[in-house]
């Protein structure tokens, strides 16, 4: 598969991520190599990746607790410290070695411990190789609102390795894909045909040029609007109401926490639902939606109070302006319309699909 490259970094894939890390390794000469995971990737990755690795440079792995109620700035604090007692400097260099959760904090730790050390992306899971890891958004949550503190500083590249799939369950490799089905909606009819046709095959060869094709289409979409000014807020379409639901259980006692991918699942139905009232997304591609949505059985249900909080969490939304809620909608399967506003009266009806 061929490598994907910009100005600012890029992306390689298989056999050809390691020759490309062993290549920056030999040419930066880091001081230290500071490698972060999880205890599931601790467990199931690292014995795969340091057999790659052709350093005489110290390396020093950090690990921390999985899931995402630990991203957060208390988390990157316990790290930091760890690094300048390991003897962190400018010319060491961060390996982040996880899923979104890992390539979130680690970009974002690395981004802004010393001012800035190097920081290089090695996802995991389907959600990191396709969106987490690419396009150089870093951050941590504040208490169960996402993502609301964080820079966007690409990695020196990005190495997406499909070998690291086998080590998760099918709820796992489901909850990735959701951002691929999005990258459809949002760019590429055919793609989203291609992603229904292929099913849970996740370990296909078509999946795996599957993904080579999303990451293709969130580094192009990424490329033209590096800063999420204009086109680059297409990415978050499902995400206004898709987060708030994540979050929203995330905090519930009387609601099991839900995959990022799944709250997104919910949130690409509603906000498609939205499209249907508001943006010209025709009767028949809301079905098709629709009947996707539904063949994922998720059974979501939620009381009007629980509805009212998250309503509440959308406020917070990084895309509103003057506290006007904001949404990215489809006008069809493949293409986009950012920046629209809706009554709040149909984002609450649309509660009632699920």
């Amino acid at each position: 598969m061929n490598s994907i490259t910009n100005s600012s970094y890029s992306i390689h894939f298989k056999e050809e991520s390691y020759i490309q890390l062993n290549k920056f390794i030999a040419k930066k000469k880091p001081s230290c190599i500071f490698i972060l995971v999880d205890e599931n990737t601790m467990q199931n990755c690292y014995p795969v990746l340091m057999p790659q690795i052709e350093t005489e440079a110290r390396i020093e792995i950090i690990e921390v607790d999985a899931g995402e109620e630990f991203k957060n700035i208390e988390t990157c604090t316990g790290v930091w410290n760890a690094m300048i007692e390991l003897g962190c400097d400018r010319n060491s260099l961060m390996i982040n070695l996880g899923g979104g959760v890992i390539t979130d904090l680690g970009g974002f730790i690395a981004a802004t411990i010393k001012r800035g050390i190097s920081f290089i992306h090695i996802p995991t899971t389907v959600l990191g190789m396709v969106d987490a890891a690419i396009g150089g958004k870093n951050g941590v949550d504040i208490g169960h609102l996402k993502n609301q503190i964080g820079v966007i500083v690409p990695p020196v590249m990005t190495l997406i390795d499909s070998t690291y799939l086998n080590t998760l369950d099918n709820r796992q490799l489901l909850n990735g894909s959701i951002e691929m089905f999005k990258h459809g909606l949002i760019a590429d009819r055919d793609y989203w045909k291609n992603m229904k046709d292929v099913g849970a095959d996740y370990y296909s060869v078509t999946f795996d040029k599957l993904i080579h094709q999303s990451a293709v289409i969130k580094s192009d979409v990424v490329k033209s609007d590096p800063f999420e000014k204009g086109p680059r807020k297409a990415l978050n379409y499902g995400h206004t109401i898709g987060h708030a639901i994540e979050s929203f259980c995330l905090s519930s006692d009387s609601h099991d926490s839900l995959l990022h991918g799944e709250a997104i699942a919910a949130g690409l139905y509603l906000e498609s639902y939205l499209s249907n009232l508001h943006a010209g997304l025709s009767d028949t591609d809301f079905a098709e939606i629709g009947d996707w949505y539904k063949s994922l059985k998720m059974n979501l249900n939620f009381s009007p109070q629980d509805i009212e909080n998250m309503l509440e969490l959308m406020t917070h939304d990084k895309k509103n302006v003057n506290g006007e809620i904001r949404f990215v909608l489809i006008d069809t399967i493949g293409s986009f319309i950012t920046d629209q506003t809706v009554p709040e009266i149909d984002v609450i009806k649309s509660f009632s699909l699920l």
